[in-house]
């Protein structure tokens, strides 16, 4: 198990993040709008204390960081808190993810390419995060569209689950990637709404 992934008081916290994120995306399906930031807020703040309690450079703090960051505006520095986390390991797809997505942040594109093929060791959805980054760090626009494309085809088809939250977790990490790069293909409709 993760370091930060273990049983304690910032696992649950993350747990029950993840559940009112999960509620909030299904409830963006459904067009309940107004419940969907409620529930969104609430996870951002279960996101915040977990981080705050879990262990230093650990897995689940650098989660917890990631997922409050995304859905209070696009993670500041995920060079940082990959760095942070797991150093330079890339020893489970979930590791080179990591990894991946700190390279590419720091403009290592060959770096980043490398950590891509451990990603695809995991299931499907490595794969198409993988093939995003990938195209992000050959700066294929229309590559990068495909694999857009995909991520949010797979969250719309699994928005009855938790399993979309991870998925859209991507999709919107992919745009704050790719727009220093000039790539960014908003999803069309927008997968997260203003909070305010």
């Amino acid at each position: 198990m993760a370091v930060g992934m273990e049983p304690g008081p910032h696992a649950d916290l993350l747990t029950a993040g993840v559940a009112a994120d999960g509620d909030a995306w299904r409830g963006l399906v459904a067009g309940r709008s107004d419940e969907a930031r409620r529930r969104l807020r609430e996870a951002a703040e279960l996101y915040r204390r977990s981080y705050e309690l879990a262990p230093p450079r650990s897995y689940g703090r650098m989660v917890a960081h990631l997922k409050s960051a995304i859905i209070g505006g696009g993670p500041p520095d995920a060079a940082a808190w990959a760095r942070a986390a797991l150093g330079d390991a890339c020893d489970s797809p979930t590791s080179c993810y990591a990894l991946a997505v700190a390279r590419l942040a720091e403009g290592d594109d060959e770096g980043a390419l490398a950590a891509c093929e451990g990603m695809r060791e995991g299931d499907a959805a490595f794969g198409r995060a993988a093939d995003a980054i990938a195209a992000l760090a050959r700066r294929d626009r229309e590559a990068y569209a495909g694999a857009v494309a995909g991520i949010v085809a797979d969250f719309a088809g699994r928005n009855a689950h938790l399993t979309g939250v991870a998925i859209a977790d991507t999709a919107l990490l992919m745009q704050a990637l790719a727009a220093p790069r000039g790539l960014a293909i908003p999803p069309d409709p927008p997968l997260l709404p203003a909070l305010d």
